[in-house]
């Protein structure tokens, strides 16, 4: 069975970081992993794409160069690093075994899998 778990989630200021992790069982991260997040009362957007194959990270364009995915080697986790947080990113954030960033969708299981989110909110 598989199950993804998120953890990290805060309140933090605006300008401050938050690191959220990823942990699952009864599928290797190794193969890939999805970040969503969703706001209230808006559509669920995706985040990034981690494409185990090549150890890739697509991010998408209001995320990229505030938000890191790394991926330890040892361990079936994944981590979010997010810097320099804004009012926007506040949000539910989702990992999945899909992801979808821009025109990009991969399916890394032929299931699709989600965990049940971690609330992020930016606050001054």
């Amino acid at each position: 069975q598989v199950q993804l778990v998120e953890s990290g989630g805060g309140s933090v200021q605006p300008g401050g970081s938050l690191r959220l992790a990823c942990e699952a069982s009864g599928y290797s991260l190794d193969l890939g992993v999805g970040w969503f997040r969703q706001a209230a009362g808006k559509e669920r957007e995706g985040v990034l794409c981690f494409n185990g194959n090549d150890a890739d990270t697509i991010y998408d364009d209001s995320v990229k160069g505030r938000f890191t995915l790394s991926k330890p080697k040892n361990k079936n986790m994944a981590f979010l690093q997010m810097n320099n947080l804004q009012a926007e990113d506040t949000a539910v954030y989702y990992c999945a075994t899909v992801c979808g960033v821009g025109g990009i969708r991969i399916y890394y299981d032929s299931k699709r899998y989600w965990g049940k989110g971690t609330q992020v909110t930016v606050s001054s």
